[in-house]
């Protein structure tokens, strides 16, 4: 069974701690829950239950006190590991969910603008077929005016030249006839094809909310493991130390409490910092964006100008000052559309291109955006999404286990690095998948990235 990884957050001024997947960075985190509760809303009471260096030392001396403390404080580990396996299961079946939803509306978008195209195609041949058929009679009425056949009559000198004008005459008709009759069709197809969009539209906003829905579900889900990895953090070394005094059965009281202690309070003091970081990095992107109107500063809409059908190399992070960057290193190894799935086999459009860039590469920024999700999403494994100026949307898939490097809410800027190249989800190796959203759908991120003059 996969495990969730943690939604390491980053900031610009503090280290970083090393990004390992939540399942093994749980093994041996002795003292997960002595702060209440950790996952899946345990009650806050519960957390006056744990032992404190008091009660360790004071049952030390007892041995049937020190058995059932030991007991005690094991089975506190063995329970927070299997909330915390249970909140990974919940956040991994939720970012499916929000895969499966999000899916369904990309595919209803997709079809909407497939009607719009064959209504808007049909209308311009029914206005040609129109054109045609004015550009007829007005020809009819140039060889006679408003009675073509009395005329046709009156001015044939003999029964052969009767004969074949009102032949010419009949042709020209029925060529009328037939064009002013397709005409009328594409018309009512026109008509049709828009009334189907209408209604696909329709459909299309209710599954674009669902979608959102099920992506906010989904990314609480994911904080929720967050959190609770990173209160495992703060109190591992203290629960090692109280297990360690109790079955070392030597007395060092004194000086255990006293390590135990600083320990303790620089675990707390580091989470105190580390929180307050991320509060005054979500105020300062809550700033930015009210200061900007919620745009971003990177070339949503791009400029071509320096765009020469850009090229297959280029490195990570390399633009032509459109506000847009590669993302990602290595050739293409699977396009964008349908594709045989490299796993089960089976046909299925494929949302971006793949790139085979190599485990625990950098991932950065196509522009300068907001992040709108970080957590899991269906076959693409870890998965990042960002949206940027003009309704376009990236997101980045399959990232390793630990190696998300932004949070939800986050500004990003063009070339910022936010996660690490891995092989999460339905993956046969490291490569990163990267995905263009405009309208609903997606689009083919090759084309729209060398029109902004960056080759991949």
């Amino acid at each position: 069974m996969y495990r969730l990884p943690p939604v390491t957050r980053a900031t610009s001024h503090r280290p970083r701690r090393p990004a390992l997947p939540l399942r093994l960075a749980v093994t041996g985190l002795a003292l997960a829950g002595l702060v209440g509760s950790v996952v899946l809303d345990a009650p806050v009471a519960q957390a006056k239950t744990y032992p404190s260096w008091d009660d360790v030392l004071a049952a030390r001396g007892k041995e049937s006190e020190k058995q059932t403390q030991i007991t005690k404080i094991r089975g506190i580990i063995d329970g927070l590991s299997d909330d915390l396996e249970e909140a990974q299961a919940e956040a991994q079946r939720l970012g499916d969910e929000f895969a499966k939803a999000q899916s369904a509306a990309q595919r209803q978008a997709e079809t909407e603008r497939r009607l719009r195209a064959e209504a808007d195609e049909h209308a311009e041949t029914a206005e040609q077929s129109a054109a045609q058929a004015g550009q007829l009679a007005a020809q009819m009425a140039r060889s006679g005016g408003a009675d073509v056949t009395a005329s046709v009559v009156g001015s044939s000198e003999d029964a052969s030249d009767l004969l074949y004008n009102l032949g010419a005459l009949s042709k020209l008709s029925e060529q009328a006839e037939r064009v002013e009759a397709a005409a009328s069709a594409d018309a009512s197809v026109a008509r049709s094809l828009t009334a189907q969009a209408d209604r696909a539209a329709k459909k299309l906003d209710e599954l674009a909310d669902e979608a959102q829905e099920r992506m906010d579900v989904a990314q609480a889900a994911s904080d929720k493991v967050q959190a609770a990895y990173d209160e495992q953090q703060s109190n591992k070394a203290r629960l090692d130390a109280q297990l360690a005094t109790l079955t070392s059965g030597r007395v060092r009281s004194e000086k255990e409490f006293a390590k135990g202690e600083a320990i303790r309070k620089a675990a707390e003091e580091k989470a105190a910092r580390e929180a307050a970081a991320r509060a005054a990095a979500a105020a300062a992107a809550a700033a930015a964006a009210a200061n900007s109107g919620g745009g971003s500063s990177g070339g949503g809409s791009g400029s071509s100008g320096s765009s020469s059908g850009g090229s297959s190399g280029g490195s990570v992070g390399s633009g032509s000052g459109t506000g847009w960057v590669r993302p990602a290193s290595g050739g293409i190894t699977s396009p964008y559309g349908y594709r045989v799935h490299p796993i089960h086999g089976g046909v299925i459009f494929h949302d971006g291109v793949d790139l085979g860039s190599p485990c625990s590469s950098a991932i950065v920024a196509a522009a300068a955006g907001t992040v709108e999700y970080v957590g899991w999403y269906g076959g693409y494994g870890n998965y990042v999404r960002i949206a940027h100026a003009g309704g376009i949307t990236t997101a980045y898939g399959h990232i390793v286990n630990g190696g998300f490097r932004v949070s939800p809410g986050q500004r990003v800027s063009a070339g910022q690095l936010i996660a690490l190249v891995g092989s999460t989800g339905n993956s046969t190796g490291c490569h990163s998948h990267i995905e263009v959203h405009t309208g609903g759908a997606t689009i083919d991120p090759v084309p729209f990235l060398r029109a902004r003059g960056v080759g991949i």
